[in-house]
């Protein structure tokens, strides 16, 4: 059994002898157009049936709405106004003042002009050249957030870690796969996902039917009806060299795929670009691995909170909690022994 906190390997920590490096996703929100190709690549590759029937749903032109056992990419469209965009630079501002990449220093420089003192109190080197142009642009009146979402893979998966009958694996690449001949539809998974990534299957016969009975518009058979679904980081295609469709689909890189460390380190940098051309709202998601899930591999660059993307500010995985369970259970086990122990002595 591997561990259920804490930074870690995920494949190591599923006992694979073969080494690969961890892959993943880093998704770049501030270059995403909306285009939607991902969502029509995943689904092509993976032959995956739409999700009930093709309505118009009134939220903007988002309409598959969320991920789903159908639907493993999913692209958000979120309208702000420049109130709401001031409120994410102002959230950011305050990212970094807590260690986040620093836009300028808080202190003057020094009269020898070399070193002086960043906006996290780090030391940092100050040239004779005069500073750059740090001030925020403009804040328009009304833009969109567009962000390609999909499975965390996480580090500690919490959907893995309930699994019953083994359908969930770790690959070798670190990613988490579903087997749909193995899965029951018990839909524990399902409640064990901090996201709400994982889902059952439906064929959308919930939907209002005609007066004949019939249901509501035409569409094919829908295959593993009742089984877990989720992105599985297109692991057929990884097993062979290539990279997920939905990577190799997007016309403006905001999807990148590739190792998960060179990943990180290229998000990171990344902020700190948009930091130093003023734009403070920026921020990593999944990138901590000290977080309630060890880090996910699918790791984003946001342009303000989460719950702005319908992402959870602090996701935990369920089973971190296992061996505190597990301690207390055990305690309360023989307090409750010792106690009849008790009994039973004191009643002779």
């Amino acid at each position: 059994m591997g561990q259920f906190s804490g930074p870690a390997d995920p494949a190591v920590d599923a006992h694979w002898t073969t080494h690969e490096h961890r892959k993943g996703f880093f998704t770049d929100t501030s270059i995403c157009i909306g285009c939607k190709a991902c969502e029509v690549a995943c689904k092509e590759w993976n032959h995956n049936p739409r999700d009930g029937d093709l309505e118009i749903t009134g939220m903007s032109y988002d309409n598959t709405q969320q991920l789903g056992a159908s639907t493993w990419r999913h692209v958000a469209f979120i309208e702000q106004d420049s109130a709401h965009i001031e409120q994410a630079r102002e959230s950011g501002r305050k990212l970094v003042d807590l260690g986040m990449p620093t836009v300028r220093s808080s202190d003057r420089t020094t009269q020898d002009g070399r070193v002086g003192r960043s906006a996290s109190g780090g030391r940092i080197e100050v040239s004779d050249a005069p500073p750059s142009d740090v001030t925020p642009p403009d804040t328009p009146e009304f833009r969109w957030l567009m962000a390609s979402d999909v499975c965390k893979h996480c580090t500690h998966a919490g959907c893995l870690d309930v699994c019953p009958t083994g359908a969930l694996f770790r690959s070798e690449f670190g990613s988490v796969v579903v087997q749909a001949d193995v899965c029951n539809g018990c839909g524990t998974c399902v409640a064990g996902c901090p996201f709400g990534v994982i889902e059952r299957r439906t064929d959308g016969t919930a939907a209002p039917k005609t007066r004949r009975g019939e249901r509501k518009g035409e569409q094919p058979d829908v295959p593993n009806i009742g089984i877990a679904q989720k992105c599985t980081l297109c692991y057929d295609r990884l097993v062979d060299g290539e990279q997920p469709a939905c990577a190799k689909t997007c016309p403006t890189t905001s999807i990148k795929f590739g190792d998960h460390a060179d990943l990180v380190d290229t998000a990171r940098d990344r902020v700190k670009q948009l930091h130093e051309q003023g734009l403070t709202e920026a921020r990593l998601y999944g990138a901590n691995e000290l977080d309630g899930v060890g880090g996910t591999g699918s790791v984003f660059l946001l342009l303000d909170e989460p719950e702005v993307y319908g992402l959870p500010p602090d996701p935990r995985v369920p089973t971190a909690d296992l061996p505190v369970m597990f301690k207390r259970a055990g305690l309360a086990a023989a307090g409750m022994l010792a106690a009849a122990a008790v009994a039973f002595l004191g009643g002779r």
